[in-house]
């Protein structure tokens, strides 16, 4: 199963973004998840199969939620993952001496 998909990025929450088949673009997206969206703004075309990998997304999940919904939307990932990456010294920097 081939899909030819469209990428969008959220300009309002980085690290948002919404799949949807180019072939029918956002027309099935809900109106109020496009008005939490934002404009959406194209980042790039893909194909996906089931064999493909992806960064952030589990492609079996993704291609399951464009066949039912029209659409798959990526969440950015938790700042506190991004924080617990940090060395403990940029941790610590602002603490009280």
């Amino acid at each position: 199963m081939k899909r030819i998909c469209s990428i969008y990025r959220s300009p309002r929450k980085n690290g948002m973004y919404l799949y949807v088949e180019r072939s029918e673009a956002l027309t099935r997206v809900p109106e109020a998840l496009l008005a939490a969206f934002g404009p959406p703004q194209l980042a790039f075309d893909i194909i996906l199969t089931p064999e493909r990998k992806l960064a952030q997304e589990d492609i079996a999940t993704v291609l399951e939620n464009l066949a039912k919904q029209g659409y798959h939307l990526q969440m950015p990932p938790p700042e506190d993952d991004y924080i617990e990456h940090l060395p403990e010294e940029l941790l610590r920097r602002n603490d009280p001496v």
